[in-house]
């Protein structure tokens, strides 16, 4: 028996850039969750799907169209194949399953082995060959494969390996729900009923823990109860039945029904899903980022030199305020440098590292309104002209069937061309773990432009802060709780109050040129030392608490023991 109280399941995980076993901001968190699980000591174990095809490699022409290209890599290379075996039932068929591992590492020497589940057994059908190959790829069929192999096949994976004595499972959103249900499976089978007891359902609620990330109804998976027939079991289609609503098999009612401890990633977060899902107590644990991977070089040397044993203690970048002013802004432009040369050698933006420069990375899709700077570009102008030159860096990936993300590429791209010689603009493909690390750490502000309340709490500004860059934000998601205004950073535009607020574009976009105008740009150029006591407050206030170590322990109070 393998003593590991804590199983971590997550349909994608970043362990590391060269490993494309993540899309974004879901598999970034759950990597920086199990290396501060490994920092603080924690007994846990995580699974995972592995991906041979991975997300995809993102390629743009010249007008920003986008195609995708799958993603060459060695498994051996990175991962170590274990022995175990397991089998899943999928469309009535025996679908064998391999599993590879990869240990994270503390510094300390403490690991949290992560296993990937590999379909792709030469005793496979050819089309089950393929059920873990792409992230996020496929059908409706293919995602409820996918999970049946997440949930069912990698609870019996960890049986297989040995690790029996597992007291709470944790959920990384509804993907691994069907976990639940083989809880339930080995319950009732200890127990030896055949019909299911309301003990039995106790038994499995008290073994786990859900955490739910987006408010957008669209994004809770959920499947018709013909295809879950076809799909499952009988004997899981059996136990499942009775989660189903309004004719589907909805993934975050089961994780709901089936979990004693259920919390969100944000307090507003967590407020809009006990709104949309009145009937459940739902906590609040607001998401962090791991304090080490996503401080850049200079800025590690500057802690390590002021503030030693931060990487250990990362509340203690509290004390960032005792950081000359001079040291704090050397660093910057040394990260600041690093991204400027890498954007003018592998594209025409030809940006200046003297100008201001506002970074903005995330998935391209309607509701983050990556356009939304250019809505004025008349204003956008002006404002550069009067009070210096403003240059921006985008790096956005739309998924393969979001044709309405695909087009706001291309128009940045658009407006990339008609603002040439007034504003510089680089577009940077394959937006991945390297290039967020550049890219939070090499700008002079981070902007952020959700449709509020539709994120759930948004993690790349929160890199930014460990790297001295400011937010300038909608009042939504993390930064509702990061923001003192003029102080950590920036606010604009109209706080929504529920998920039916529309899409104020004007007003937004408004609010964003004034903030521009009035405070942000002529603190840049005009207030250096204002400036930098900002980038001091980001640092101190949200580098010290939006981290995956406070995170974790808010876990381990809360949920874990």
């Amino acid at each position: 028996m393998i003593d590991r109280k804590i199983a971590y399941f997550s349909m994608e995980i970043g362990l590391e850039n060269a490993i494309p076993t993540y899309s974004g901001g879901l598999g970034v968190l759950a990597g920086d969750t199990i290396r501060s699980a490994a920092d603080l000591k924690i007994p846990m174990v995580a699974v995972t799907l592995l991906h041979r095809k991975g997300y995809f490699n993102q390629k743009l022409d010249s007008a920003g169209r986008q195609t995708e290209e799958p993603v060459n890599w060695s498994v051996e290379e990175y991962l170590h194949r274990e022995s175990a075996q397991a089998t899943v039932t999928i469309e009535g068929r025996t679908v064998k399953l391999q599993v590879w591992r990869y240990d994270v590492t503390s510094s300390g020497g403490h690991i949290v082995p992560v296993y990937l589940l590999d379909s792709s057994a030469a005793e496979n059908s050819e089309w089950d060959r393929c059920l873990t190959d792409s992230l996020y790829g496929g059908e409706r069929r293919y995602r409820l494969c996918q999970e049946v192999i997440l949930g069912i096949g990698g609870l019996r994976i960890l049986r297989e390996l040995g690790y029996s004595d597992i007291k709470r499972y944790h959920l990384n959103e509804g993907h691994a729900a069907l976990l639940t249900l083989e809880l339930l499976r080995e319950v009732k089978e200890k127990a030896k009923h055949k019909k299911t007891t309301d003990a039995d359902l106790e038994k499995v609620r008290e073994q786990c823990v859900f955490t739910t990330h987006t408010p957008v109804p669209a994004g809770h998976d959920q499947f018709d109860v013909e295809l879950a027939h076809s799909v499952l079991d009988e004997d899981v289609c059996n136990n499942g039945e009775r989660f189903c609503l309004d004719g589907v098999l909805n993934m975050t009612y089961l994780a709901l029904e089936l979990s004693d401890q259920v919390n969100g990633v944000a307090k507003k977060h967590s407020e809009i899903s006990r709104f949309m899902f009145a009937d459940y107590t739902i906590d609040s644990i607001t998401n962090g980022v791991h304090a080490a991977t996503w401080t850049s070089e200079p800025f590690q040397r500057l802690y390590d030199k002021y503030i030693p044993g931060w990487k250990e203690d990362n509340f203690s970048l509290r004390s960032a305020f005792s950081i000359p002013n001079r040291g704090i802004w050397l660093a910057h432009e040394d990260a600041k440098c690093k991204l400027i040369d890498f954007v003018n050698e592998t594209t025409d933006a030809d940006l200046d590292p003297d100008s201001l420069t506002i970074g903005f990375a995330r998935r391209s899709t309607p509701y983050k309104r990556a356009q939304l700077v250019f809505h004025n570009p008349d204003r956008l102008i002006k404002i550069a002209a009067k009070h210096g030159p403003i240059q921006f860096v985008f790096a956005c990936k739309a998924h393969p069937a979001d044709g309405a993300g695909k087009q706001i590429i291309q128009e940045i791209f658009k407006a990339k061309e008609s603002l040439k010689g007034k504003i510089r603009i680089a577009y940077l493909p394959n937006y991945d773990m390297d290039l967020g690390l550049l890219l939070t750490s090499g700008v002079d502000v981070w902007l952020n432009n959700p449709i509020p309340p539709r994120e759930a709490s948004g993690t790349s500004g929160m890199k930014a802060t460990l790297n001295g860059v400011p937010s300038l934000s909608i009042l939504d998601g993390w930064w509702i709780e990061g923001c003192i205004e003029g102080l950590t950073g920036w606010s604009f535009g109209e706080a929504a109050r529920d998920m039916n607020t529309p899409n104020h574009v004007d007003a937004d976009a408004e609010s964003l040129y004034k903030k521009l105008e009035k405070d942000v740009v002529p603190v840049f150029y005009r207030r250096r030392d204002d400036f930098i006591r900002i980038m001091q407050h980001a640092i101190a206030l949200n580098g010290s608490f939006f981290n995956t170590q406070r995170m974790m322990l808010q876990y381990v109070m809360k949920a874990y023991f």
